[in-house]
Order: structure tokens, then sequence, then C-alpha cells
């Protein structure tokens, strides 16, 4: 299938633009890739102090026979129900190598936190830049440079980008990437939403909404519904980075183990079929396929971030314009929540991954013709992994067989191509004088995709939800919430700013929400312009704003503007955050530990960047 020629122009364009960066990137993968293997480069003393720990057996294999060893970083804790199941892999792995006369060590542990758990709570504003945290981790445990290859074991929001940013320093490692699975079914993401509702009215209380979340947060797995953490696993099936189809298989599965197995023989190759470093399968055609597969799945806003960063590890520069013209064209091919009813364990059994793949594959909206960690490229993760039937005691069967996907098994939840829900991704850039932001309007009823109201200016969700509770925002309002950018506060989510607008949504009043912070998939049906920027904090536009305002947010057109006069605006003064609002952001909960990455941070189109 001919390539779409907008997915042609923006690939174009982004090989362009990076010349420089991505030369310079391939360069130091190509001299790190050169040198002899680590325990034989090195000298006795770090040798011996490398492999002291290991079992004499293992240590006789990489020293002394030259074995490959491949190092292992995870993101293991019992903590967090998504990482838990990790906790045997290192097991599974080494017992593996061994098979294969190879050898694995846990190189390091990075830290992984959830959003869930800190929402709404001063240790969410560690969260966007505990990703920059995971991503040293990364590079503190490969920097022991005595790994053959490497596997990252990780799920979450902030950790998957971690991790692929860190190991991208390593270009020249070839690198898997190790999921854990979604947890099983439980509360549906709907009923549960309708009870975040109710108690943001006051209708139930604690008990009624605890037992409501504990139904649908329940059990080892990630959450089921399709917010960053599980868009991280659609986009490295769409990268080639994990084994084929292991995105979405439950941590229980019969088959999940031997899928950890098969990361271990991929990430080993072999004589004739070696697995490519991380660098050179992360090219700008595969940072393409990544964005083409979140806009075609109404992905998590977080990632319009997240992967900018990537990308730039890479050499590779992107921005927000690129993703906007790819979802012009791009067709939305899942309805899966908040963009549906559906959750990721339905998504899995309609199709999953590989349906998608397929589908953008042979519609020409992703390029085929990409290194992926497995020989047969891109093509491979059209189809999903199976135990083989049993054979004969005669006859050895392979540990696993890639079965051909088919039809759609629910279209409610994944259609074609050729009938997709929209003929574009749903995600709109915002440019106006208020400067530039994103939208994701999937999930946004038609009626709602122009919003033009007086606003409320607030300096927290806190106020915001002050206010509602006050009865003070019975009205049509587009809510402003500033200084939540990257610099203010570490730009944290503000999901709990979603029931209650989602209440007076529900009462027949036009809402939206306007700010510097995020949103990511849980802003649902409210529309909501996200990630503005410049943020208020460098004085951009939101800090000129004021309550009574008539702010217009036009989806359709691409334009956030607020309706003062042109010269009343520009005369205006700029607000400056409050004291006391600076001061408490930087204390307590380990946010002093932060202040540099917080100073330091690029703006969010730029990936949110603290170390660049």
């Amino acid at each position: 299938m001919k390539l779409n020629t907008t997915v042609d122009a923006v690939t174009q364009r982004i090989i362009q633009r990076s010349q420089p960066t991505r030369s310079a990137y391939l360069k130091q993968v190509q001299a790190d890739g050169q040198r002899p293997p680590g325990a034989q480069r090195m000298g006795c003393a770090n040798v011996a102090h490398a492999f002291a720990g290991m079992p004499g057996n293992d240590k006789l294999r990489v020293v002394a026979e030259k074995a490959p060893n491949i190092g292992i970083v995870t993101a293991y804790n019992d903590m967090l129900s998504a990482h838990t199941p990790l906790g045997h892999y290192p097991d599974l792995i080494k017992a593996e190598a061994r098979l294969h006369g190879a050898t694995a060590q846990v190189a390091g542990g990075v830290p992984a936190m959830c959003d869930g758990v800190t929402q709404g709570q001063p240790g969410m504003e560690l969260s966007l830049f505990s990703r920059d945290v995971i991503a040293m981790g990364t590079a503190v445990a490969l920097s022991h440079d005595v790994f053959a290859g490497a596997l990252m074991l990780g799920v979450c929001d902030k950790i998957v980008p971690g991790l692929l940013i860190g190991a991208l320093q390593f270009g020249h490692v070839p690198t898997v990437f190790v999921p854990a699975g979604p947890m099983t079914t439980g509360l549906s993401n709907n009923d549960k939403s309708k009870v975040r509702e109710k108690a943001a009215q006051g209708l139930v209380g604690r008990p009624e909404l605890l037992a409501a979340e504990s139904a649908a947060y329940h059990g080892e797995g990630t959450c089921t519904f399709y917010g960053t953490a599980n868009s991280n696993q659609m986009l490295l099936e769409a990268m080639g980075l994990h084994v084929p189809g292991t995105a979405f298989i439950n941590p229980g599965a019969s088959i999940r183990d031997e899928l950890t197995r098969e990361a271990l023989r991929t990430v080993l190759g072999s004589a004739d079929d070696k697995c490519p470093p991380i660098g050179l399968v992360v090219d700008e055609r595969c940072i393409v396929n990544a964005m083409v597969a979140l806009l075609a799945t109404g992905g998590s806003t977080n990632h319009l971030i997240h992967w900018v960063a990537v990308a730039r590890a890479a050499g590779i520069v992107i921005d927000w314009d690129d993703f906007s013209a790819l979802s012009d064209v791009v067709p939305l091919l899942t309805r899966v929540y908040p963009n549906g009813s559906a959750d990721v364990n339905q998504f899995q059994a309609a199709g999953g991954p590989g349906f998608v793949i397929r589908e953008l594959l042979d519609g020409g909206f992703m390029h085929a013709d990409v290194l992926t960690v497995c020989s047969g490229g891109l093509r491979e993760y059209t189809r999903v992994p199976a135990a083989p039937a049993p054979v004969s005691e005669e006859k050895t069967s392979p540990a696993l067989i890639w079965q051909e996907i088919g039809a759609s098994k629910d279209e409610s939840v994944v259609r074609p191509a050729s009938e997709p829900f929209s003929p574009s991704g749903g995600l709109k850039l915002l440019l106006g004088n208020l400067g530039r932001s994103v939208i994701k309007i999937s999930a946004v009823p038609d009626d709602r995709h122009v919003i033009e109201a007086p606003c409320r200016v607030f300096d927290s969700q806190d106020a915001l939800q002050k206010a509602f509770a006050a009865n003070e925002l019975n009205q049509d309002v587009v809510c402003v919430v500033r200084w939540q950018g990257p610099k203010a506060n570490g730009m944290p989510e503000l999901h709990k700013l979603t029931p209650p607008l989602a209440v007076l949504q529900g009462k027949g009043f036009r809402v939206a929400l306007v700010t510097d912070g995020r949103m990511s998939g849980a802003s649902g049906k409210v529309p909501a312009a996200i990630h503005v920027s410049p943020e208020a904090v460098a004085g951009g536009p939101l800090a000129r704003v004021r309550d009574g305002d008539v702010i217009r947010l036009d989806a359709p057109a691409g334009t956030l503007q607020v309706l003062v006069p042109e010269a009343e605006w520009a005369a205006r003064e700029v607000a400056h955050m409050p004291d006391a609002l600076r001061a408490a952001n930087g204390v307590g909960m380990g946010r002093a530990l932060f202040a540099s990455m917080r100073r330091n941070a690029s703006s969010a189109e730029e990936g949110a960047c603290s170390w660049l």
C-alpha cells in the first residue's frame, strides 16, 4: 500500500528538521557499538567487580566463555498493581538465559509512582519529572557497560517513557521492553465514573465511593482504561520494541511467563538473526508510527509531551504541528474508555494492537519498512501470540505461535480503516492569543466542540473544587486553572476536576477547562484545552486573563481566544504567581529535591525536559 501523502510529508519534514541532531546521535551510536565487549575491554578489577555477585557457573560463562550478558532494568515494586507481576521476571529471564548459554543480571531498579495514588495530592507534583529520574536511573544501571543487550521491565505512565529515554542513551545496545499486562475487568469505567459524579454532588458518601473504586482497581496489572499506561503499551507495539502482541495479555494468563522468556530469546537473537540496537530501531519513521498509533486509538494526550522527549533522546525533533497534521488524516479505529465504554481487555478480545497496526499498514498510514526487535518487521505485530496445540511426544513443539487476527470481533470497539469511527484522530492543535494548546475531542460530544462563555480564573485545582462546592459555577463557564505548568509546580494531572466539570455539563451548562496543566485521557467528555504554552509562570497569556473575560474554544477551527480588544489585551498587566503558592509548591513530599528540574524544564511542547 502506498504511504499516505500527509504521513510521508510529515516524516520527511521531521527527517530534515532532525538532520543535525540525528546525525550526531547516530555517530555516537556507531562509535559505542564498535568497541569490544565490556568484559574483554575492561581492566581485571572492573571485570571482577562487575561479576563478583554472580553464581560461579554464570561467572565462568561471561568471563571465560565470553557469553553474552543481558542487563535487566526493572521498575518492580509491590506498591503498584501494574508492577507487582514483575517481581519474578528476573528469575525467569536468568533461567532462560542459561538455557541459551548466556547470563543476565539485574543492572538496576528505577522508581515507579502511580498517579492514581497521588492524584490531587502534593506527591503528584513529582510525577512528570519522575520520568526524568527514571531515565537517569536507567542510564546509571546501564553505565556499568558490560551488557550485550538489555530488557526494560516497566509499564505505566512515566515509567515507559523514562526507561525509553534512558535506554536511548545507550543506542548501541539491543533492547526489548517487557510488560506485565492489564488487570482483569472489574467494575466498568462508565459505572465508576457515575459513582464519582454522584460523590461530587454529595449524593453518595465515602463508603460507596471507596467500594466502587476498589471494585474497579482490584488486582494485579495496569488499570483497564485506555490512559497513559496502556497507551504506552500500544505505542511500544507500533515501534516494534515488544515481543509482538505482548501488550495486553493479563498477568495471570497461561502464556504470560512464556512471553517474558521470549523477550530474552529475542534480545539474544542468533548469528543469523540479530536483534538490532535500539538507537537504529527508533528512527524518524518509528517515531511517526508511534504518533499514528496514538491518534488512531485516541490515546493519552500525555504522549504529546512524553514522545517529544523520547524523540529528542534519539536526536529526533517533533512538535505539536506534526501531531496535528497527522491527526487530520489518521482515522480513529478504536472506542476504548474514555473514548468509549470498552476497556482494554475488550479491546484485546476484539483485535487489539495487532488489528489496529494491520489496518494502519494496509491503509498506508504507517511505515512498514522499519527495523523492529523481530526480524520480520512491523508485520509481525499484526498477529496475536498463543500456545501451540499439543503434538506427539516424538516431536518438539514451539513455545509460542503467532496467529492471524482476522476481522474485528466487535466493531463497537475496533473497526477497519475503511469504516472508522472518525476519519480523523480527534486531536486538535489550538492556536490564538492564549497561546498554543491541544484538545482531544474524540470523546467530547459534537455539540460541545465550540464553547464560548465568561471565564473564572483559579490559581489551583482546589480553588475550583471549592467554588463548585459553593455552587458558584452553576452557569456557562470556562474554568481557567493556571500555575500548573512544568516550571510552576511540575505539571500535575488535574483528574480530580473531571467529576465536578462533568456534573456541570450534565446540568446543561456549557463548560470547558483551559489550563497549562495536564489532564490526560481522563478529561473524557468535557472539552479541555490543556498544556497551554507558554505556561503562565513563564509570562504566558494565561497570566493576563481575568475573571469575566469571554473565552472562545473552537475545536473545529483550531482556535483558543480570549475575546478582549487587542489594544486592551496588549496593555494588560501580567499577573505573577502568588508567593505563598510558589513557596508551598517547593516544600514537602520531596518537592524541594525537584527544584532544579522545575527551574530548568523546557515547555510542554518541547517535552517538559529537565535534561536538555
